[in-house]
């Protein structure tokens, strides 16, 4: 389907997930990539003999089309597009951990400089919702930053956790663009501006995310998953051994419709159908591929497929003409019936084989051989077991059938809860029976559907029937209702009403919790079996529902989830946790002591930088005037000064990671204030704790996430 049209080989090693393409002049494409010790790379072919201007841009010694820029820090993230209105060319977006660079490549000058107190480890350029101007938006430490083309802060909000991939698309399909963002707790988010809209929770870490068309995007995991979405509802996904280094969405075939092109880290490229996850094309590199991307390189009109290896390889691939698309189809078309028809012949004499033992076995009146009663099903039931003294707290999955057979084995397929993703039971000759039970340990609260897969036979039977179940898992299966509450409730606590009969929010219980009989009031208590401590709910005749827990993450998952259920657009709530609310305060003074320590810092390194030039400056006169003893005197002033920047700067990168790490926990704070609400009082908290936070004002904040406003 596809032929590789070039191929270059640059002498630049290349990180992983930071390659793009940009017309800087706004004409010719340029290969653009971050290599090692804090540098950015440009590839430009197509305009030979321009010297850069001596600014960040240098030319590199090893290759004439190539400029470096220097960073100075490790490059997180990189992206090259258009925001600003009158601009010609592209501009180089490169972020790093405290700072953004907006970069005019084809000028080389800087377009603006911001710090990011939050970090930047994903980058998009685009419009989103109604804001008016386009946005680089990054993605950090728990919270999302859009800057306008003059370097303006437009637009901010929290995530849930680290972000690590962003992409822009119409998710809502009302023509404008959501931002989707997926993160370290395995969560992709839809984010109206700063309006949560949706959520998808998959089974380990967002690497990447790239749109593909309407509201279907492709999506890929740390964990070497490769899959695509349309809205919430996945279309596919597939698992490799291999790691996902970078996806994107190309029409390789020339049918109008795009496919997922993932670059792998043992040096494959694949294209997959974006309906079906079948291969359609696939190569190889000698090292893992940094990056896919898309670009008219030779300037003929023609966008080329482009993927960039870790090692400096690029390639660039074409669809196929007519008459080699022919000769390639016919070839590889016939290998592939070939090869289908010969699975398809032995999996039907293995079947006839089967079918022949058993019929032997009947006709020996032995009927135990393969042939199993008519009326034998496989029944299922969960149920939560605490913990003992040899086993620990988990959920009990019993599989049995109802008459004399046995279960010879027993496969679960689930999502985040095995390792692999599958389980496999097989029990000892010794214990077989008609009933097998599997512990169950999901780690977090999310709804699960189990694909169970049975053997089940006669005693003596050689051959087993398949049979297959699926079954879900309730979202908070973890939780054992007690039946006699006489422990002290717990300090935490979230208020909110609703319009609706006691009924409903009993049937929501029924569904979302694991009950021995089910429950006929909404006045109930669990425990956690996770150590969380308790769960008590309480509906009030005029439809005020209090929700006890120390655990405030556990309280915005009840809450959103019943939300959901009831389908309410907005919600506001009342919310006290006093024990998280002081450990928070404390969080909150140790900024202010890091922000300190850091500006004190900072001055002394500057002071210290000022004495190093005045010190050099003498070392150099007392060399140029021959007198050896001063200018030895000055180099060991210099030796010394150079260790004491050292320790300092140690002593400073401490402080910056202790800083992240706080502000990582107040962002975090925020998000779960803003989960006890839904619609416009979420997003009414969200902005206005913000707001008490760049204004220093601490009271404010904790009044906003108790009462939802500033007002005592």
């Amino acid at each position: 389907m596809m032929v590789p049209i070039f191929t270059l080989k640059l002498n630049h090693k290349i990180n992983p997930r930071m390659v793009t393409i940009g017309k800087f002049d706004g004409v010719h494409p340029c290969l653009t990539a971050a290599t090692q010790a804090g540098k950015v790379f440009i590839h430009n072919p197509h305009v030979r003999g321009q010297k850069p201007a001596a600014h960040r841009l240098t030319q590199s010694t090893l290759d004439s089309d190539i400029s470096l820029l220097n960073i100075n820090q490790a490059v997180t993230c990189l992206a090259a597009g258009k925001l600003g209105p009158d601009t010609v060319g592209d501009t180089l977006f490169v972020g790093s951990q405290t700072n953004l660079l907006a970069y005019d490549v084809h000028d080389n000058a800087d377009i603006f400089y911001r710090e990011v107190t939050d970090g930047a480890n994903a980058i998009v350029l685009g419009k989103l919702g109604n804001i008016r101007s386009p946005l680089a938006i990054i993605g950090g430490n728990c919270a999302l930053q859009g800057f306008d083309h003059d370097g303006n802060d437009q637009f901010w909000t929290v995530t849930g956790d680290n972000v690590r991939s962003l992409v822009l698309c119409d998710f809502t399909g009302d023509g404008k663009n959501e931002l989707l963002v997926g993160s370290e707790d395995f969560d992709i988010r839809v984010f109206k501006e700063d309006e949560l809209v949706s959520e998808m929770t998959e089974n380990e870490t967002v690497t990447s995310l790239c749109h593909m068309h309407g509201s279907r995007f492709g999506y890929a995991l740390a964990n070497g998953t490769v899959g695509v979405y349309d809205r919430t509802a996945r279309y596919w996904r597939i698992k490799s051994k291999n790691h996902a280094m970078s996806i994107h969405a190309f029409d390789l075939n020339g049918d109008g419709v795009v496919e997922l092109i993932t670059g792998w880290s043992n040096g494959k490229v694949d294209a997959r159908s974006d309906r079906t996850g079948e291969v359609i094309f696939k190569d190889n590199f000698s090292s893992a591929v940094a990056g896919v991307v898309e670009g008219d390189y030779r300037l003929d009109g023609q966008k080329e497929l482009i993927c960039a290896s870790t090692d400096g390889e690029v390639r660039g691939y074409l669809p196929a003409s007519k008459d080699q698309k022919g000769s390639l189809m016919d070839s590889s078309s016939e290998q592939e019936l070939i090869r289908e028809l010969s699975q398809r012949k032995q999996n039907l004499l293995l079947e006839l084989r089967n079918y022949e033992e058993n019929a032997k076995g009947v006709s020996q009146t032995n009927s135990e051989v393969g042939v199993i009663p008519a009326n034998t099903q496989l029944q299922t039931a969960l149920s939560v077991k605490p913990a003992t003294e040899v086993q620990r707290a988990h959920v009990e999955l019993s599989i049995s059938t109802p008459n004399e057979t046995i279960i010879r084995a027993v496969l679960i397929f689930a999502e985040g809860i095995f390792e692999g993703e599958s389980h496999v039971v097989h029990p000892s000759a010794q214990n077989l029976s008609g009933c097998v039970r599997v512990p169950i340990v999901p780690p977090k609260d999310i709804p699960v559907d189990l694909h169970i897969k049975a053997f089940v036979g006669g005693k003596c039977s050689t051959q087993f029937h398949v049979f297959e179940i699926t079954r879900q898992l309730p979202r908070f299966s973890m939780y054992q209702i007690l039946a006699d509450p006489s422990a002290a409730p717990p300090g935490g606590r979230v208020s909110f009403s609703v319009n609706e009969r006691p009924q409903r929010v009993v049937m929501w219980l029924n569904q979302n919790f694991l009950l021995p009989e089910g429950v006929e009031t909404p006045n109930v208590t669990f425990a956690s079996l996770r150590g969380r401590g308790l769960l008590s709910f309480n509906m009030a005749s005029n439809g005020q529902i209090t929700l006890r827990t120390d655990d405030i993450d556990l309280a915005g998952d009840v809450v959103q989830s019943l939300a959901s259920f009831l389908a309410m657009e907005d919600l506001s709530a009342e919310a006290d946790f006093p024990t998280y609310f002081e450990e928070l305060r404390t969080t909150l003074t140790e900024v202010d002591e890091f922000h300190a320590v850091h500006q004190k810092l900072t001055a002394d390194m500057a002071e210290h930088s000022n004495y190093i030039r005045s010190v050099l400056v003498q070392a150099e006169d007392a060399r140029l005037m021959g007198d050896m003893t001063a200018m030895k005197k000055r180099h060991r002033q210099l030796y010394d000064l150079n260790r004491d920047l050292i320790n300092e700067y140690k002593i400073r990168s401490n402080n910056h990671n202790a800083l992240v790490a706080c502000l990582k926990s107040v962002n975090q704070a925020i998000q779960r204030a803003g989960r006890l609400r839904v619609g416009k009082p979420k997003n009414h908290v969200i902005s206005a704790c913000r707001d008490a936070i760049k204004s220093n004002n601490v009271n404010a904040l904790f009044r906003i996430m108790r009462g939802g406003t500033a007002s005592s």
